[in-house]
């Protein structure tokens, strides 16, 4: 990125070949999320120091990011220490949060210290930030933007409503699976498993009025890779795995009645 310019905010340096205002409107959404990212897990964090910048690298667009991507060759965004590689969405409602997404796990590792987190943590924790809305200047967590990936994907599946049956036809991977990386294959169930990293964290943060919010915080700054110690903390599996099934269920239907407002006046939603 030979002809990249510098943009600098509190937090971050950000290489960007993207223009002066679009590199500001990427820097004041990630300033949002750090923000927000240290009040969520307040008390889990050591305090903000002043020190060395968070590195971002922003291409001014799509196929630019794809001419001089090192990663996935689906990916849209990637973080490599120490920095966290995305492009300007042009056209779109939500610009940034591709940035987002990356500049989570960034916080993850070089923030809060949290290196060996399971993916299903390190990937739902990302796109629990990534996916919530920024209003009146701040960006607040678990608020769920349709236009940020995986949202889009959320009313893609039709569950059926049995969890047994979803799981048999592969419209659902089961939580062990997907907490042990043992599920299938993920190039072919990418938007699947992101679906359920996302609704998963939102579960345990928002879920049953919150009753698993704090243990989840505990969980992942204690490293969250012990089923085990999953269990321990929250609840069993299968339990955790029913509740998350329902709730799942409901934010589809809610995404649903965001997308086709009409099905509020519909026979079906009436209730």
């Amino acid at each position: 990125m030979a002809a990249a310019r510098r943009h600098r905010t509190e937090h971050y340096l950000i290489a960007t070949t993207a223009t002066p205002e679009q590199a500001s409107r990427v820097g004041v959404a990630v300033e949002q999320l750090h923000r927000a990212y240290r009040s969520h897990f307040a008390g889990h964090l050591d305090a903000d120091q002043p020190g060395a910048p968070l590195n971002l690298v922003l291409y001014r667009d799509r196929p630019e990011f794809v001419a001089h991507n090192r990663s996935h060759s689906w990916a849209e965004a990637y973080y490599r220490p120490p920095y966290c590689y995305a492009y300007y969405a042009g056209g779109r409602e939500n610009t940034y949060h591709w940035m987002l997404h990356e500049a989570t796990h960034q916080l993850n590792g070089e923030v809060a210290g949290w290196t060996r987190l399971p993916k299903w943590i390190n990937e739902g924790v990302a796109s629990y930030f990534g996916a919530s809305r920024i209003e009146g200047g701040q960006l607040a967590p678990g608020t769920i933007d349709p236009n940020a990936y995986p949202i889009w994907w959320l009313t893609d599946t039709p569950f059926s409503g049995n969890l047994q049956r979803d799981i048999a036809e592969q419209r659902v991977i089961g939580l062990r699976r997907l907490m042990t990386d043992t599920g299938p294959d993920v190039r072919v169930h990418l938007n699947l498993y992101y679906i359920e990293y996302w609704s998963l964290t939102h579960f345990l943060f928002h879920g049953q009025d919150g009753r698993y919010a704090d243990a989840y915080r505990r969980l992942i700054a204690a490293g969250g890779d012990d089923l085990a110690e999953f269990e321990r903390r929250i609840g069993p599996v299968e339990r955790i795995e029913r509740e998350w099934y329902s709730y799942l269920q409901w934010l589809q239907a809610e995404q649903a009645i965001v997308e086709n407002p009409a099905l509020l006046a519909s026979p079906a939603a009436g209730g």
